[in-house]
């Protein structure tokens, strides 16, 4: 079953990774040649403009873009060293372009600065009513945080704790709160809504398990029919089995609604060689979901439960910690604690996981978790942020932090700019372990293998249909660092790719 990254710090990393991280703090930084190209297309208006190609290597780096075929008014792009202000790549560096996943660098470096690298999400479990002799007289009332990697593993853990501390039936019912975000289908109008084979547009949840995303495992077995198992286990959901032993490794699974309740239709056929894979399943019901794979999960971990699983109702202006019978705040029986900070933008920028970074946007809402998180508040904090880094109005824009929507969008120069300041900041470790290496891992894995960007250069990757992104930083030859902010919006935005990649070689290579 599916497994979240664990890699908190380059001790868990590769070797060649390691040398990569050392390299690139070791460094020193500077400028080769400022303004080696410096362009504004045509009625483009902003800094930069008029300026021609000075100190042009071989093959400039307008050379390259342009030779993707795409007009060079679809690029943005900005590259500095982090220790000056002069460019040495300045391409319509005043347009706004939409970032795509880019923004997670934004959400990063707002995160590690507003939330600390010792910011963690928090699970909690309040006792209501009396514990006898591992009976529960009452309900276990469980308050979702906005761990947005909360797993079905790290539940089941947590429910052994329960046990191990003495809970071992519930009388009454688990009461689920997951009110910690204050959400509304207006903060949703410019993202995509999620879907089967788009699971990446699930949207946040403070109380949510695995992503809010059903695997559907399929296995060879040796009777007729392939084995079947789910993660999270659903309690009370019906599966029908249909993928026959007899070779073809197809299959395909559904949820579907009938007399009886909800039940998964799993239908192919399997063979022997086939091996393991996992079919993921966006739920129509999220709530539904949820609390039957609680009670599916409280029951795996051993534990008794007389009542069921029911959602708490919202209470108009009640703070998520309930009371006690003084009216004080009641303290938690248990508590999970998610990952690190540092983990959670390892997981999420390496591979580019959206809900995460919707989740860490809404944790700088002001008060979190103490208080229920609202985009706009957190929306607000961000700009507050992004002003304290010296931007002005227009220069960066952040909707829900994960870059799903067009909305989030970004001058190269202004990104760049933050890029540079996060160089001089004390979470840069942290960011920088969290960053895809060119030809190592993450998104950059299978790009720049065997060039001179190979393990030399950190970045975030950024894609939607219209779109494609890097920014981050590249150690040059010479040993120098560049922060490089570089994005394209077109229809055939995936031509620029390698004109993109063949910049970075070029910086890489030649500075």
């Amino acid at each position: 079953m599916r497994h979240f990254a664990r890699s908190p710090s380059d001790d868990d990393a590769s070797e060649p990774r390691r040398r990569a991280l050392r390299r690139l703090l070791a460094a020193g930084a500077g400028a080769c040649s400022p303004l080696a190209w410096a362009i504004q297309s045509p009625g483009v208006a902003g800094h930069g403009a008029g300026l021609a190609p000075r100190g042009t290597p071989a093959q400039t780096g307008e050379s390259l873009l342009r030779a993707s075929g795409l007009p060079l008014s679809s690029f943005g792009a900005y590259v500095r060293s982090v220790d000056s202000e002069m460019p040495l790549v300045a391409v319509n560096p005043e347009s706004s372009y939409a970032m795509a996943s880019t923004t997670k660098v934004v959400t990063s470096l707002a995160a590690l600065d507003l939330l600390g690298v010792n910011f963690r999400w928090r699970t909690f479990a309040f006792l209501r009513g009396t514990l006898v002799e591992g009976t529960l007289l009452g309900d276990l009332l469980i308050v979702g945080g906005g761990d947005a990697r909360l797993t079905s593993a790290e539940l089941r853990d947590w429910f052994g704790q329960l046990r191990a501390q003495g809970l071992r039936r519930i009388a009454g019912n688990i009461v689920l709160d997951r009110y910690a975000f204050d959400l509304n289908e207006g903060d949703f109008a410019n993202t995509p809504p999620p879907s089967t084979g788009r699971a990446y547009h699930v949207r946040p949840d403070a109380f949510a398990i695995d992503e809010g995303l059903l695997h559907v495992g399929i296995d060879p077995a040796r009777g007729a029919k392939a084995a079947v198992a789910l993660e999270p286990p659903l309690a009370g959901l019906r599966i029908v089995n249909k993928v026959a032993m007899r070779g073809g490794c197809s299959a395909t699974a559904r949820l579907a609604d009938d007399a009886s309740g909800q039940r998964l239709d799993v239908q192919g056929s399997w063979g022997a060689n086939c091996g393991h894979r996992e079919l993921t399943l966006v739920p129509t019901a999220p709530a539904q979901f949820t609390t039957r794979a609680l009670a599916g999960l409280w029951a795996e971990a051993g534990g008794s439960l007389s009542g069921i699983v029911v959602e708490r109702a919202r209470q108009v202006g009640a703070t998520l910690i309930p009371a006690g019978p003084d009216g004080q705040p009641q303290l938690p029986w248990s508590v999970h604690l998610s990952q690190p900070l540092p983990v959670v933008l390892h997981d999420m920028n390496k591979v580019s996981d959206n809900v995460t970074a919707r989740h860490l946007m809404l944790a700088l809402s002001r008060g979190f978790p103490l208080r229920a998180a609202t985009l706009p508040d957190a929306q607000a904090r961000m700009q507050e942020w992004l002003v304290r880094q010296g931007l002005g109005e227009g220069d960066v824009r952040v909707e829900n932090g994960s870059g799903l929507s067009r909305g989030e969008r970004a001058k190269p120069r202004a990104l760049a700019h933050l890029l540079a300041n996060a160089w001089h900041a004390p979470q840069l470790r942290e960011f920088l372990l969290s960053l895809p290496v060119a030809g190592m891992d993450g998104t950059l894995q299978h790009r720049m293998q065997g060039t001179a960007a190979a393990g030399h250069a950190f970045l975030k990757t950024g894609t939607l249909l219209d779109t494609r992104a890097l920014a981050g930083y590249v150690q040059a030859a010479s040993g120098r660092i560049y922060a490089v902010a570089m994005m394209v919006n077109h229809p055939d935005a995936a031509r620029a790719t390698p004109a993109l990649d063949r910049v970075i070689e070029w910086i890489a290579k030649s500075c």
